[in-house]
């Protein structure tokens, strides 16, 4: 008889400005973040899935997780990241957290990147 698989589990990781998400202990994806405005806003840049993952709804999972970690700490987010703006248009309940990309955010975030 198999063992069920273990739900996935999201942590945050603040020294490498992610939140990853982990399938029986191993990493499976990540979502990266930077803070920005004196940590009042995180701005998600990147999310992937290993494709050893793909085709779950871990994606999904990481990034509703990661949104509700940033609510629960009173941040607002600003979605970059296409996979977090997609995730937005299907989930208005983070619609109240959400600032839109802009000009000013994109340059400031190529700035803290390139560092």
């Amino acid at each position: 008889m198999t063992q069920p698989a273990a739900a996935p589990t999201v942590q945050r990781v603040d020294a490498k400005h992610r939140y990853e998400i982990l399938v029986d202990g191993r990493a499976a994806g990540l979502t990266a973040y930077r803070d920005r405005d004196d940590q009042r806003v995180r701005v998600f840049h990147h999310t992937e899935i290993d494709e050893a993952f793909a085709g779950q709804g871990l994606a999904s999972h990481l990034v509703q997780q990661a949104l509700t970690d940033v609510r629960a700490s009173g941040k607002r987010i600003v979605p970059v990241c296409p996979y977090v703006a997609k995730f937005l248009e299907k989930h208005d309940e983070f619609a109240d957290i959400a600032d839109p990309v802009s000009p000013e955010v994109l340059q400031w975030l190529k700035s803290v990147l390139a560092h």
